[in-house]
């Protein structure tokens, strides 16, 4: 590396000082930090708390909390849409688009999720289930909130079935509607620039 370019490095920088070590912050020519300095250091206290918090009776609870949210919600749908391992699950259930009507895609279900007041769940993985939908209802989700979830993925199918567009230009109630993601992938905007 150049000596010229030094000043330009990260921050903060570890520095000799005295005996020991110090971090040095007032580096005005440093292009700043690559990533949060500290790591994940605070999603591990999060969790470490909770599982403090829950105990050891308390997380085996909530671990068959969350197995049995996902099989409710995994019996509870397979009438609806396709389960590709209609076996008993574990903490998070898989559907398929593949009986979805009129070409509308797991990304159109996603997206009209979000009309319903739900964020979308991970779609598209795992890579080896094709228009794959991954939910996971966490411990914490109660049986109401599972079955009002239950109720959109339902009321959503039924739009597929008789009125198709509806579905596939959602979402609706969202500031911003459907993104040109692949455009967003190739030519991001990494600076907010007021028009």
């Amino acid at each position: 590396m150049k000596k010229s370019l030094e000043p330009c490095l990260p921050a903060p920088r570890i520095i000799k000082k005295g005996e020991g070590f110090a971090l040095e912050y007032d580096l005005p020519k440093s292009i700043g930090k690559v990533v949060a300095f500290y790591g994940n250091f605070g999603v591990m206290i999060k969790a470490y708390a909770y599982i403090r918090r829950l105990g050891a009776v308390g997380l085996g609870r909530a671990s068959r909390m969350a197995l049995l949210n996902a099989n409710y919600l995994r019996v509870k749908l397979r009438d609806h849409f396709d389960i590709p391992f209609p076996e008993s699950c574990m903490h998070e259930c898989v559907f398929s688009d593949k009986n979805l009507p009129n070409e509308v895609t797991t990304m159109d279900v996603a997206k009209r999720l979000m009309d319903y007041g739900f964020h979308p769940p991970t779609i598209y993985f795992p890579l080896v289930v094709h228009g794959a939908m991954m939910i996971e209802p966490t411990e914490t989700e109660s049986r109401g909130a599972i079955d009002e979830f239950i109720s959109a993925m339902k009321a959503i199918k039924e739009e597929a079935h008789e009125k198709p567009e509806l579905v596939k230009s959602a979402p609706h109630t969202t500031p911003v509607s459907r993104l040109d993601e692949v455009a967003a992938a190739r030519h991001p905007k990494l600076r907010y620039k007021k028009e």
